[in-house]
């Protein structure tokens, strides 16, 4: 068919691959930072969308793109472009998770009388870092701005209208408006009443076309195609399907499955976004992963992550009956708040620096588990667990997780996941407009080079690791699932 690119614009870089769309094997890739810098050294909230311009531009140098046919587009979930009647910009970019929203948040979950009266709506509880949270902040705190608001389009709407010449009609796909807090799942459609709720009228959103549909072409003539959020084009360009989770090792962790249906979540523990591919991908957040191993590391004054594994691995499964519940920022799955950690099971022969170090990492995987099992409750079929983040190439969770999760676990290599799958989409758009693939059935990429795991011998061993975290989670928090 001939050659691809997928553009992953991140909070902090742009990334672009260069593909061979029958294949999708990397020919070339370019990569350049965001001309972003905050005040205070940290991720600003506020940003000029201009600067993802800028950095695409640098990335692109070189003749990156010479030969290129057709162009899909990845960004950061979340998000938010306010722009007028003109389509200029009202005020910068409102992105990432940010605490001035949090306020917002709950405001709206009253509004809306609660949290299960929002997951029926669109299949989630209003978080800080959602756009319908960011609009709900707007109105409260810049009026004039919230008032010339005409037009909504996220980071990835917005590049790629950009690219087109930022033509007449503006378009979305399913994943990216799945994230907004303002779109169904479900039922497939948007809720203007929750825009209005939020910002307190009505705008102008895009049209939310199928994974295979072009948005257009540049007026060059490059297709483009209708572009996503990072985590719906990474879980593509992993190549998962019906039986695959996929579990990311932040410092908060996640954890997402292909369904083939939206899951509504009465409690607000699972998010039910859309994929990439017109399938589902419900979501279940903890916010205690990795910040777990880097408070255990710092505890017993370790340099790093890897000496953390090192030490775990001279414990044993178990950790000699040390039990740590993660919650150390509270928790979200299961939800609660206002607690705190716990480290039960202290006895003297417990009481050495590995036995912690093992419990660190088993409590952390637990709650993982707990997560995955939160999906499995609703039927969600999980056959394998991609595990992905670096803390998945540590030798103390390579060693516990497929026990743990009682699955085969898939550790890929680091690749530009997002990017990759941004690249297959583009492949899929100029497919189906050259007629030579179906628009219900993507291009068949290889698949990613992985390292993979098996429970094997130690499953029972794990499952009996998984009882004891259960058995404590349950006597210090009871009925928190």
């Amino acid at each position: 068919m001939g050659i691809v690119a997928g553009l992953d614009s991140s909070p902090d870089f742009t990334r672009i691959v260069v593909c061979d769309s029958d294949t999708g094997a990397v020919l070339r890739q370019g990569y350049a930072p965001h001309p972003v810098e905050s005040p205070d050294g940290g991720r600003p909230s506020d940003v000029d969308p201009q600067a993802w311009l800028l950095s695409l531009g640098e990335a692109a140098g070189g003749g990156l793109l010479e030969g290129v046919q057709a162009i899909g587009v990845s960004a950061q979930q979340n998000a938010v472009v306010p722009l007028d009647a003109q389509g200029n910009t009202v005020r910068p970019a409102m992105v990432g998770g940010d605490k001035r929203t949090q306020v917002a948040a709950a405001d709206l979950i009253d509004a809306l009388g609660g949290r299960e009266a929002w997951a029926q709506a669109v299949g989630c509880v209003p978080q800080a870092a959602q756009p319908v949270t960011k609009l709900r902040w707007l109105a409260r705190t810049e009026p004039e701005n919230a008032q010339r608001t005409a037009i909504l389009l996220q980071a990835h709407d917005w590049l790629v209208w950009q690219l087109l010449g930022r033509p007449i009609r503006r378009t979305t796909d399913r994943g990216g408006a799945s994230s907004t807090g303002y779109w169904s799942a479900a039922t497939g459609a948007y809720r203007p009443d929750l825009v209005e709720l939020a910002l307190g009228h009505q705008a102008m959103l895009p049209e939310v076309i199928g994974p295979a549909d072009a948005a257009g072409r540049t007026p060059e003539g490059l297709l483009i195609s209708v572009g996503t959020g990072e985590t719906m084009a990474a879980a593509f360009g992993l190549g998962i399907g019906l039986g695959d989770a996929v579990v990311s090792l932040g410092a908060s962790g996640s954890v997402m499955a292909v369904h083939p249906e939206a899951l509504v979540d009465g409690s607000g523990m699972i998010t039910a976004l859309a994929d990439a591919t017109g399938m589902h991908l419900p979501v279940v957040t903890t916010l205690n992963a990795v910040r777990t191993l880097r408070g255990t590391a710092e505890l017993l004054g370790l340099p790093d992550l890897e000496s953390l594994s090192e030490l775990a691995m001279k414990s044993t499964p178990g950790a000699h009956g040390l039990v740590l519940l993660p919650y150390l920022e509270g928790e979200r799955t299961p939800n609660l708040p206002h607690t705190a950690g716990t480290l039960a099971g202290l006895r003297r022969e417990s009481m050495k620096a590995e036995h912690l170090a093992r419990a660190a990492f088993e409590g952390m995987l637990c709650g993982l588990a707990d997560a995955l099992d939160v999906l499995r409750a609703r039927g969600v079929e999980v056959r394998r667990v991609f595990l992905l983040g670096p803390a998945a190439e540590l030798p103390a969770v390579q060693a516990a997780a497929p026990a743990l999760f009682g699955t085969q676990v898939v550790v890929p290599q680091p690749a530009d996941y997002a990017a990759i799958g941004a690249a297959r989409q583009a492949a899929w758009a100029l497919g189906t407009s050259q007629g030579s693939l179906d628009a219900r059935t993507p291009p068949v990429w290889q698949g990613a080079v992985a390292q993979v795991l098996e429970p094997g011998e130690e499953l029972a061993v794990g499952q009996a690791v998984r009882q004891q975290f259960v058995a404590v989670r349950e006597q210090t928090h009871p009925g928190a699932f």
